[in-house]
């Protein structure tokens, strides 16, 4: 796969967000089948954006198009959450493991962000009618 700044098509752009996710997956069942959830119950909060992108995502696998724009459409709330894991985890607990899980969302985010831009500028290169065709199709975010 190519690296970020390699990319030139859509569709890979889409394969490389899905392995992204699938990093962004793991610290999800980390966080879920943890212990510390029962006292600490905000750190659910990455586990339901990792969940949200997730899902709005695999949805449109097979239209890269929409798939860049729901991207777009998502990356902010799971920096958002990303950034308040970050305060949430480290009161949970100062545990190696929630130290590393802090990292890699953000390693996740930040190059789901810079996938996301990237995307959008392959999009402004397209025809108008390649993309008017996938609007109907990405207005459930």
């Amino acid at each position: 796969m190519p690296l970020p700044n390699q990319i030139t098509d859509l569709s890979e752009i889409v394969h490389r967000c899905d392995e992204v996710l699938a990093h962004a997956w793991m610290v999800r069942t980390f966080i879920k089948h943890g212990e510390e959830i029962d006292d600490y119950p905000e750190l659910m909060g990455i586990v339901r954006s990792v969940f949200d992108i997730s899902r709005a995502l695999e949805t449109r696998q097979d239209d890269p198009v929409a798939y860049v724009r729901m991207l777009n459409k998502k990356v902010g709330k799971l920096r958002k959450a990303a950034e308040q894991f970050a305060v949430d985890a480290l009161k949970a607990s100062t545990h190696t493991n929630f130290q590393q899980a802090v990292k890699s969302m953000n390693v996740c985010v930040g190059e789901l962000q810079a996938l996301s831009a990237l995307g959008q500028e392959l999009l402004a290169k397209l025809p108008p009618t390649v993309v008017a065709s996938s609007e109907c199709e990405d207005d459930d975010a």
